[in-house]
């Protein structure tokens, strides 16, 4: 039997060609994802795309997205990233602009080079980005368009310490929560802010144990 290890997975470039064996189909890598993901505004693609467009914020977009982390980003400083988003223009034809509430649920981790998964439900992640695309013109939205999003970054911790729902939050809840929007310049600075503020809180509650918490993120820069 061959091996059935994990997959590395390699940065594409786009210019790999789609054969039939040794006969070439005359399509390449991009024209797939051109056909793929060009809608934007599609739930699937936009929650991608805000992953995206936070890794990039935090210099994390430089090698392969892995879809079964048991969170979504891990920055340079090593800190732990989620991102939600949610947007008011859909691609289908609307009645009324959507209502904004994002879900954030505790989940079981997976292991993907062991095919295992954790036993407790929790958030992995150090700090939540709630990536709002904020735009309500269909005829002008551009989710490229950074001045069209707004982002709210939250520590894990004030989301675990929430007296209401544990699995969504309200655009409302939220705004009380994380106060005004982060400007997209500012995510850097403000992830730091937040994972310094859950790590401190955290360390807090358990006393001096980490509690599994892997080291804290350096911060400076």
């Amino acid at each position: 039997m061959s091996n059935l290890d994990r997959l590395n997975a390699r940065r594409r470039r786009g210019d790999e060609p789609f054969c039939d064996g040794d006969r070439f189909l005359g399509v390449d890598l991009l024209s797939f994802w051109q056909w793929s993901a060009s809608d934007l505004v599609s739930n699937a693609t936009r929650g991608v795309l805000a992953e995206y467009i936070v890794a990039v914020a935090v210099g994390a977009a430089d090698g392969v997205r892995k879809e079964w982390m048991p969170y979504d980003i891990l920055d340079p400083r090593g800190i732990r990233i989620e991102v939600k988003s949610a947007a008011f223009v859909q691609t289908w034809k609307q009645n009324r602009l959507s209502t904004i509430s994002f879900a954030y649920p505790k989940t079981r981790a997976w292991d993907d080079a062991t095919n295992t998964q954790s036993a407790d439900r929790k958030r992995h992640a150090d700090v939540y980005v709630f990536a709002l695309l904020a735009h309500k013109d269909k005829a002008s939205i551009n989710p490229l368009d950074m001045a069209q999003w707004q982002f709210f970054v939250v520590p894990t911790i004030d989301l675990d310490r929430r007296k209401r729902s544990q699995h969504s939050i309200t655009l409302p809840s939220l705004q009380q929560l994380a106060g005004d929007p982060i400007p997209y310049a500012n995510l850097y600075s403000a992830i730091a802010e937040a994972a310094a503020r859950h790590r401190a809180s955290s360390e807090a509650v358990s006393g001096s144990s980490r509690g599994g918490l892997p080291p804290a993120p350096k911060l400076e820069g």
